[in-house]
């Protein structure tokens, strides 16, 4: 899970549960019955009241950061577009099929809805096991010890599924004219080694970070492309070669972040945005 850390608690993700389960249920953003927006207000500041009372024991900022945290809670209750953007079952049955009726599917279509009702990021992980569906973890590079493997089966399995989904999921975006909008971006942590290498536990392609793949779509920039290269054997650039430093550098460019400022942490040291890189200039 990602933590804000020294960012502040309110900077934490709100998590959402699986939306292709059968039992799938929206988070709970609306007001229970016999309370009103009047009411809830009123606890508000009756809250902000008693937390006043004990500010000056407050040595961490952690009074400071759940209130923040509850604003935004404030916010989302009280927002009309917060819970039905949610609501995925609102969908048509042959968008929710396009898309795939699996995890990663319905996750990806959860995510345009969010990301068109204006929540600035949405993240998806592609690596939770579930019950009945095929997944596994992505982190499987043996090819023997005992299991099918990374090419002889785990690929074939995956890759049906996350291609359906990502197609989908920018398909869907153009056809809303939301392309300028929404930046997708579809990344791993490293890539695998070009060759096959043994260690104790068998044979497979270990980390290999000198050279792997990033996707973008969409966020107004320039499509249709091939950045970059590498030698014949996939080892390292020969061409144009960028950091994962230029890659956030190319988001957050698109978000408003001015990622050349420096952030606080608890010791009161600045701490970059991004040590350095800069938007992917081909993109742009």
């Amino acid at each position: 899970m990602v933590q804000p850390t020294y960012l502040g608690m309110q900077h934490g993700p709100f998590e959402s549960t699986e939306p292709s389960s059968a039992n799938y249920r929206p988070p709970s953003l609306k007001l229970q019955a016999g309370l009103d927006g009047q009411h809830l207000f009123e606890r508000r500041q009756l809250l902000r009241q008693f937390d006043r009372l004990r500010n000056d024991l407050d040595l961490n900022g952690d009074l400071e950061g759940n209130d923040k945290f509850r604003d935004l809670a404030f916010q989302m209750l009280t927002s009309p577009n917060a819970a039905s953007s949610f609501e995925i079952d609102r969908e048509p049955d042959s968008l929710r099929d396009r898309y795939g009726r699996n995890m990663w599917g319905q996750g990806c279509l959860l995510a345009r809805r969010l990301a068109e009702a204006g929540c600035g990021v949405v993240s998806l992980f592609f690596n939770t096991p579930k019950t009945g569906q095929e997944f596994t973890n992505w982190d499987d590079q043996l090819l023997n010890a005992g299991r099918p493997g990374h090419f002889a089966k785990y690929m074939k399995v995956r890759l049906p599924y996350m291609d359906q989904a990502l197609a989908s999921l920018i398909e869907d975006i153009h056809e809303r004219n939301l392309e300028k909008k929404i930046m997708v971006v579809a990344v791993g942590e490293f890539g695998r080694t070009p060759r096959l290498s043994s260690n104790n536990s068998g044979t497979g392609r270990n980390h290999w970070p000198q050279a792997y793949t990033a996707l973008f779509s969409g966020g107004n920039l320039k499509m249709g492309q091939v950045v970059g290269a590498t030698n014949s054997k996939a080892e390292y650039p020969t061409h144009s070669p960028y950091t994962p430093q230029d890659m956030l550098a190319t988001i957050y460019q698109h978000l408003g972040i001015d990622f050349t400022q420096s952030l606080v942490d608890h010791q009161g040291r600045p701490i970059p945005i991004l040590p350095h890189g800069k938007p992917i200039a081909e993109l742009i």
